[in-house]
């Protein structure tokens, strides 16, 4: 998903969780449009409530490849019209550039090139709350994945977080990078002051 688009959810993931109702139509339309898995529909009906289930939705999105944000704004269409209008009236607003993780947390070039160590991954996964299934889901895990290795970990959410990371490095190999584990920590809105010294 573009950053831009990204951005947009992220700036009106409350005001959407209250806003739409994702029961039927949308959830539905997703799945029909090859957007979400049946796997990923599943999860998003078992939430409690129609806001956990809106704010589910938003966290999968992201991870849905470019057509997300498109095949979302038309899933709004009929029943959602005003919150449709309003995400493509902020889409229009001038491009402002997404800050790279570079400017806010000064880290130096060498180190955003180089794949994290365990060392690290483990310092990450004990600053991680309960963000951490949208930072993974954000750098490419599947759902399948995040819930082994809750059943793997069931007592540490260290471990949890631990083994999606470390999966995720076996998997992307040379591209998994510190600067592509940043790019998803900001783009959950993960504070930098969580990653005092992870990363030195």
């Amino acid at each position: 998903m573009d950053p831009r688009h990204k951005e947009i959810l992220r700036k009106h993931r409350l005001d959407l969780s209250n806003q739409i109702l994702i029961d039927d139509t949308i959830v539905q339309f997703l799945y029909q449009e090859n957007i979400l898995t049946e796997s990923q529909v599943d999860e998003i009906q078992s939430q409690i409530s129609n806001k956990k289930k809106t704010l589910r939705l938003l966290d999968i999105l992201p991870t849905r490849g470019p057509r997300a944000f498109g095949t979302f704004l038309n899933s709004l269409e009929e029943e959602f019209t005003w919150v449709r209008d309003k995400l493509l009236q902020d889409l229009e607003q001038p491009n402002v550039p997404v800050q790279s993780p570079t400017d806010e947390w000064n880290i130096p070039e060498v180190t955003l090139r180089a794949v994290p160590s365990d060392r690290q991954l483990s310092r990450l996964a004990s600053r991680l709350g309960s963000e951490w299934e949208s930072v993974l889901l954000d750098l490419g895990l599947s759902t399948e994945a995040l819930y082994r290795c809750r059943a793997d970990h069931p007592l540490s959410l260290h471990g949890q977080v631990l083994a999606g990371l470390i999966q995720w490095r076996q998997s992307q190999g040379r591209s998994a990078t510190v600067h592509r584990l940043l790019q998803s920590l900001q783009s959950t809105d993960v504070h930098p002051s969580t990653l005092d010294e992870v990363f030195q």
